[in-house]
């Protein structure tokens, strides 16, 4: 896609207005990269000033800290922070929970101190700037969508109102599974529990949230976390209805809606 990297602009003696953290999912997951496109298919339309890290970026330590290894977090985190100073980052949009969270949260203990902006918040902005333009009568007009709440955007952060927002914008009907917001139901990702097999149980966590989301009758699961939209789409699998029921993150909506 020819993005530019902080390293060229710092080149030409510039800082990009922001950084596009892209995450590991964003950047190895074959599905995930495709949320990563869309997300810079909308920065590109807007005509935003953005950089990403490329190869400079290391994992944030997130699943590493999770699974109780504190000295490898501690390790990547201060390479991290290092090369982000160093380029004198102050804004930083990501389009995974995790990053977002653990960047804002837990980087500046360590002396990472960053805007640090999920990118729901930040297409919300943009909806609301006028910048970005949708078709009228777009592909969802009218659709059934459902939103599930990513733990590290709602419960840890607060962030419920901005990814519906950004549904809204596009004019279909959002439904709301039984447990949503405060009360939404873990994916079960979350906690690095995406890289270790499950403990027994009577049911794997994603099949019960699938299913909560299959109960609404909605075309769409509509997703804001590259973590979340694996486990929805393997749930949907499991329940034999892809023909019926697609899981795309909200930036893929938007971005096949723009004028």
């Amino acid at each position: 896609m020819n993005i530019k990297t902080v390293a060229e602009y710092f080149a030409n003696g510039e800082t990009p207005d922001i950084l596009f953290w892209v995450g590991c999912a964003g950047s190895f997951d074959q599905r995930a990269q495709k949320i990563t496109i869309a997300f810079a298919t909308i920065l590109n339309k807007v005509g935003i000033r953005y950089a990403i890290l490329g190869k400079e970026e290391m994992c944030n330590g997130d699943p590493a800290r999770r699974a109780g290894n504190e000295f490898l977090f501690q390790m990547m985190a201060h390479q991290n922070i290092q090369i982000l100073n160093n380029y004198g980052i102050k804004r930083i949009v990501t389009a995974c929970p995790h990053c977002f969270n653990i960047l804002k949260n837990e980087y500046p203990e360590l002396g990472g101190n960053y805007e640090v902006i999920h990118h729901s918040t930040f297409l919300q902005q943009l909806i609301d700037d006028g910048k970005i333009k949708l078709k009228e009568g777009g592909s969802f007009k009218g659709k059934r969508i459902t939103y599930h709440d990513s733990c590290y955007l709602g419960r840890a952060n607060n962030i419920y109102q901005a990814p519906r927002k950004v549904l809204e914008a596009l004019d279909a009907e959002l439904v709301e599974m039984k447990r949503s917001h405060s009360k939404g139901f873990c994916c079960g990702a979350g906690g690095a529990q995406m890289f270790k097999e499950e403990e027994k149980g009577i049911t794997r966590v994603n099949y019960e949230r699938t299913r909560e989301a299959l109960d609404t009758k909605a075309g769409i699961i509509a997703a804001a976390c590259p973590y979340c939209n694996t486990m929805m789409t393997d749930g949907v699998k499991n329940a034999e209805k892809e023909e019926n029921v697609k899981v795309m993150d909200i930036a893929e909506l938007i971005a096949e809606n723009l004028e």
